[in-house]
C-alpha cells in the first residue's frame, strides 16, 4: 500500500536518528509532510535534507529540547507555519539509563523522567488544540503516538527510572485518549512498546558486552523470535497508528516485542 498517511502533517521528536528517523522516512514515503525535531539540530537537518531530496518539500527540521515548554510551543508553531497545521504527533525522544533503585541519584531519576515522561506530557498538552483545529479543517483524523517501551510493562532490576517513566507514558497515553474522546476532538492517543531495537539507545549494552554482535546476540536470546527489532519493525506500528486505518483504536498499548511479554 502507498499513501497511508497522504495529506497528513506530522511532528516527530527525536527524529535525528534511530526510531525517529525511521518513522520520518516511512511517513514521507507514505505521503505525509514531516517536522523532524531533535535536540541535535544538525542531525535533524540532515534527515530533513535526505527526505527533501527524495520528496521535495516534505520535511523541515527544528532544534528542540522536549523538556522545555516554550520550545514545544515554537516547534508546534513552526510546523503549523510551514505546513498549515498538525495531524500527527509522535513523541519519540527519549533516553535510557541502566541503574538500580539503589544506584540512582535523584538527579538522574529526574533527568530520565524529564525527557522520557515530561517531554511526552508537554508534547500532548501543546499539540492537542492545534491538532483539533487541523482535524476539523481538513477532515483527516488526528493521532498521538507515544513511544513507550516493553520496559514500561516488564520491569528490570537495573532500569528503575526508565521502567517508571515508560510505564507512566503508557498510562498517560490512555488518559489523553479518554480526554480527547470526551472532547470530541477527533484525536486518538496510543502507546507503542518496543523490545530492544537496533538503535543508539543500546550503546550501553554494546559497551558492556564487548561489541555489537555479542550484545545483540545476548539481547536477542531473551526474545522468543530470537532477535532484536529493526527500526522499521517499530516504524510500521507507528505508521498504522498514525493512519486512519486505526481510526477505532485509541487508548491502546501496541507491543512490538517479539513475543517477550507473552512469556
Amino acid at each position: 500500500m502507498s499513501g497511508r498517511v497522504e495529506g497528513k502533517i506530522a511532528l516527530i521528536t527525536g527524529g535525528a536518528q534511530g526510531l525517529g528517523a525511521a518513522t520520518a522516512r516511512m511517513f514521507a514515503q507514505q505521503g505525509a509532510r514531516v517536522a523532524i525535531t531533535d535536540i541535535n539540530g544538525d542531525g535533524a537537518r540532515s534527515i530533513a535534507s535526505e527526505l527533501n531530496a527524495q520528496h521535495p518539500g516534505c520535511a523541515i527540521a527544528i532544534a528542540h529540547d522536549v523538556t522545555d515548554e516554550e520550545q514545544w510551543r515554537r516547534a508546534v508553531g513552526e510546523t503549523g507555519s510551514a505546513f498549515g497545521g498538525l495531524h500527527v504527533l509522535v513523541n519519540n525522544a527519549g533516553i535510557s539509563l541502566v541503574r538500580s533503585v539503589e544506584d540512582l541519584s535523584l538527579e538522574d531519576w529526574r533527568r530520565v523522567h524529564a525527557i522520557d515522561l515530561d517531554g511526552v506530557f508537554l508534547g500532548c498538552k501543546t499539540a492537542i488544540a492545534p491538532m483539533a483545529k487541523t482535524v476539523e479543517a481538513t477532515g483527516l483524523g488526528g493521532s498521538i503516538v507515544n513511544i513507550s517501551s516493553i520496559a514500561g510493562i516488564i520491569a528490570g532490576h537495573n532500569m528503575a527510572a526508565y521502567n517508571s517513566a515508560k510505564a507512566a507514558v503508557g498510562h498517560l497515553s490512555k488518559s489523553v485518549a479518554l480526554h480527547c474522546a470526551r472532547k470530541g476532538y477527533g484525536i486518538r492517543s496510543n502507546s507503542v512498546h518496543p523490545v530492544f531495537v537496533d538503535t543508539p539507545i543500546l550503546a550501553p549494552h554494546v559497551q558492556r558486552h564487548g561489541g555489537k554482535d555479542a550484545a545483540y546476540a545476548k539481547l536477542g536470546s531473551q526474545v522468543p523470535l530470537g532477535r532484536i527489532a529493526e527500526p522499521d519493525d517499530v516504524a510500521y506500528a507507528v505508521l498504522y497508528l498514525a493512519s486512519d486505518e486505526s481510526k477505532f483504536v485509541t487508548g491502546a498499548e501496541l507491543k512490538v516485542d517479539g513475543g517477550i511479554s507473552a512469556m
